[in-house]
């Protein structure tokens, strides 16, 4: 019973002594919140935010500037328009508004909105938002010593200039310059917080790869003005992230003008060989479309347009060469000999190098050589015969009538043999011809296609 008498007694004198620091703690708060309201009061009493806060106005007040990127929010190329998520940060001396914190239970900073204060007209003057109201209004914070701190989110949108002559492996360059207004050198000065933006907080892009934003600072002497003008400048470099246009426009016109030299390996008498070549083509204009859409006009065709162009060219080349093939396979009987130059260039040494070799066997094997005789043998024997018969007149005339005619078939065979193997020697000629320009588009392709994969690395 006793040691619960205490208890309670011990209980009771820390729920009081509790009791009286909440209320030593409330008073002490309440104490700093007034003073808080007279120093506002004291402040800005006789104080205006139209005029610079300097004590002589012949002083220059130095603003530093600092910048910190967040998010790279849209490039648009086309526009040639960079929007971006910055904070901003505005920290300079107000002559006005210092205090001996001593006189204020210690107070020596506080926290009030903008607008009460004088703020540095500082502006982007690469800007390209038509509403001018993208920044937010924020609190500043103010020191005893008359340090006015100012941070201020906004979503900018400056002019870029945009240069596509090595899209999608392009690297470019924007510039964010940030100046005053009104105010020149002689009364604002604007000072780098930093040699470069602050790039902690940045949200990576799935675009753009933010290589660095250096700062630099200006001061300009326009034509207008004869005082100076400073103003920082910011540089952010970007280099774009290819993977996307690689596996969405470059490996599908790849894979499409490797079947551009296949079209000289179809057999002349498909009657595809054209449509595969025009098919192609149009394929390729498709993709072409495609990237102009998103490309600013201008006079640098972009990496990926140099090679579309390369290899429609290279298409249509193989169309008209087709063409020119298929005339020849397709000679009537009405065609000249092979010539004597054609024959040892193409059907003696091409068809070697492109790995032709029944080529030679069928088209300079003497085959006209061998029929002739044959069918001199044919003329011949019926003057054999008729030579036999003896000197019937009756069966001279049948023998003379039958040589004539057994001459004449023999002649038009002779005459329809040789219009074949002419017919044939050019279609060999076309078919060997169908794969040197076969061999040849392929490494032009392969060539076309290192050379656009190599600027990737």
């Amino acid at each position: 019973m006793y040691y619960f008498v205490d208890y309670l007694v011990q209980s009771c004198s820390f729920w009081s002594s509790l009791s009286s620091i909440t209320s030593v703690l409330s008073g002490c708060l309440a104490a700093h919140g007034r003073y808080a309201q007279k120093l506002l009061n004291d402040l800005f009493t006789n104080y205006t935010n139209a005029l610079r806060p300097v004590e002589d106005t012949d002083h220059i007040i130095n603003v530093t500037l600092q910048i910190t990127l967040s998010q790279i929010i849209d490039m648009d190329e086309r526009n040639q328009i960079l929007t971006t998520y910055l904070w901003v940060r505005q920290v300079w001396m107000d002559f006005y508004l210092s205090w001996k914190k001593e006189d204020y239970d210690g107070l020596d900073t506080i926290r009030i909105p903008s607008s009460y204060v004088w703020r540095p007209d500082i502006v982007l003057y690469n800007s390209a938002d038509d509403e001018f109201s993208s920044s937010m209004e924020t609190n500043v914070v103010i020191r005893n010593d008359g340090q006015v701190m100012w941070d201020q989110p906004a979503i900018t949108k400056s002019s870029c200039s945009v240069d596509v002559a090595f899209f999608p492996f392009d690297v470019q360059q924007c510039h964010l310059t940030f100046g005053s207004w009104t105010h020149n050198g002689n009364q604002m000065d604007l000072i780098n917080a930093l040699d470069s933006a602050d790039l902690a907080d940045f949200v990576p892009n799935v675009e753009w790869e933010v290589l660095g934003m250096p700062a630099k600072k200006n001061v300009i002497l326009y034509g207008c003005c004869s005082d100076p003008y400073p103003d920082i400048t910011f540089t952010l470099h970007l280099k774009r992230r290819a993977s996307f246009y690689i596996f969405n426009l470059l490996i599908p016109c790849m894979m499409i003008s490797f079947l551009a030299p296949l079209g000289f390996y179809l057999p002349a008498d498909s009657g595809e060989k054209v449509s595969l070549g025009v098919t192609v083509l149009l394929a390729l204009t498709v993709f072409q479309l495609l990237v102009a859409e998103s490309m600013p006009p201008s006079e640098s065709v972009p990496l990926i347009g140099k090679y579309y162009i390369a290899t429609m060219t290279m298409v249509t080349a193989s169309t008209a060469l087709t063409i020119f093939i298929m005339n020849i396979h397709h000679c009537g009987p009405e065609a000249r000999p092979v010539p004597g130059w054609v024959q040892r260039l193409i059907l003696n040494h091409l068809a070697r190098i492109c790995f032709v070799y029944e080529v030679g066997d069928n088209c300079l094997g003497g085959s006209s050589s061998r029929k002739q005789p044959l069918s001199q043998q044919e003329s011949e024997s019926p003057s054999a015969n008729g030579r036999a018969a003896g000197g019937c007149e009756e069966c001279v005339c049948q023998h003379q009538g039958l040589r004539r005619n057994v001459e004449y078939i023999a002649n038009s065979y002779q005459d329809q043999r040789a219009t074949q193997l002419r017919i044939g020697e050019w279609r060999k000629v076309a078919k060997v011809m169908d794969r040197f320009f076969m061999w040849l588009f392929f490494i032009m392709v392969f060539f076309m296609s290192i050379l656009i994969l190599g600027k990737a690395v």
